[in-house]
């Protein structure tokens, strides 16, 4: 295990030179993984599991997504089975099933999480808040974690390019005295870059705090402010997509990515250098008391039975489709689709 020292605060990290894939197959030689859901993160992480010579199975009911599990490989009555049947063949369950789905079939799979088996989420939401989703793992099982720092796609495709997508892991149950090796093993087995602790509850609060926070819901709503007020100014629908989003995620983002954002501001010009630092300080002090607010609705669960309720509703879709296309038809992302064809790779 590595040390990290992140400005005083130490951290423990696992990277795969210290647990290698030929101990993680080792460890897993015996296990039978059955991958819940085929959806979101099914995909990336069974497929990895597969090409890393894992033996693997898929649970997933009947339509479009059961047909995507067929077009990757997955034979119906070999390797890919209903829900339930797939839960009853594995001796590792992940249930990489969305959370409002977690909560509708764990009544049917429950039965089949016999002694000794494990029950593996990439998600804390459905264990923290088990007195509102009803997920309430019995004993003598294994309950483990390990939660990709990104999407199912980008762990596929980092994957195939020979790279790996950090992932947090977590022991919420250890049964059987194996849980932990269980996890690292299943963490190197999907492709994780390196590995980092954490608990089922601090990783669904920092993934829903993100989630409507920086990484999508802040974003959005900064990205509009400005393209908005551009755009009250005179500024052209092009002018203003290109300041506020094109600029940032084709130039910026991979930059400060790479190197940082402290690289960024001292190798930009010394115009944008200084407006930067005298403007960050008054958007950090507008900010963080939303974020405050924000992780308080978290914290509390408001955030969750929000996600319960609304998600739960047969017509949830409908709705959820109109919000979408909302955002989908605003001129700054219409704007933004025809910037997007004018980038150098589509002429």
């Amino acid at each position: 295990m590595a040390k990290l020292n992140f400005g005083g605060v130490e951290e423990t990290v696992i990277t795969r030179d210290e647990f290698p894939l030929e101990k993680a197959r080792e460890v897993l030689k015996n296990e039978t993984i059955a991958v819940l859901g085929y959806g979101v993160q099914g995909p990336g992480q069974s497929l990895n599991l597969r090409d890393n010579g894992f033996n693997v199975i898929v649970g997933q009911r009947q339509g479009k997504t059961y047909d995507k599990a067929v077009a990757d490989g997955w034979v119906p009555g070999e390797t890919l089975f209903s829900v339930e049947e797939a839960a009853k063949r594995g001796t590792i369950v992940m249930c990489l099933l969305s959370d409002a789905a977690v909560m509708s079939v764990w009544p049917r799979i429950k039965e089949y999480l016999t002694p000794g088996k494990a029950l593996y989420f990439s998600h804390g939401f459905a264990i923290t808040w088990n007195d509102r989703t009803g997920v309430v793992p019995q004993a003598g099982i294994d309950v483990v974690m390990v939660a990709p720092k990104g999407s199912g796609a980008s762990l596929r495709t980092m994957f195939l390019e020979g790279r790996g997508l950090n992932s947090s892991y977590a022991v919420y149950q250890d049964a059987t005295g194996r849980a932990m090796e269980r996890t690292i093993a299943l963490g190197i087995g999907i492709g994780s870059g390196y590995l980092f602790e954490t608990t089922f509850e601090r990783e669904a609060v920092s993934d829903l705090t993100g989630e409507r926070g920086s990484l999508m819901g802040a974003i959005q709503g900064l990205l509009l402010a400005q393209y908005e007020v551009l755009r009250e100014n005179g500024h052209t629908p092009s002018e203003a997509f290109n300041e506020t989003v094109e600029e940032l995620t084709q130039s910026l983002m991979p930059l400060f990515a790479e190197k940082g954002m402290d690289w960024m501001y001292a190798n930009c010009s010394t115009t944008a250098q200084r407006g930067a630092l005298d403007w960050m300080t008054p958007f950090h002090d507008a900010v963080k008391p939303v974020v405050q607010k924000l992780y308080k609705s978290v914290k509390d669960g408001v955030e969750a039975q929000r996600s319960i309720d609304l998600n739960s509703q047969p017509d949830y879709r409908v709705g959820l489709e109109e919000e979408l296309c909302q955002l989908r038809e605003s001129e700054m992302w219409r704007a933004g689709t025809t910037v997007r064809t004018l980038r150098p790779e589509n002429n």
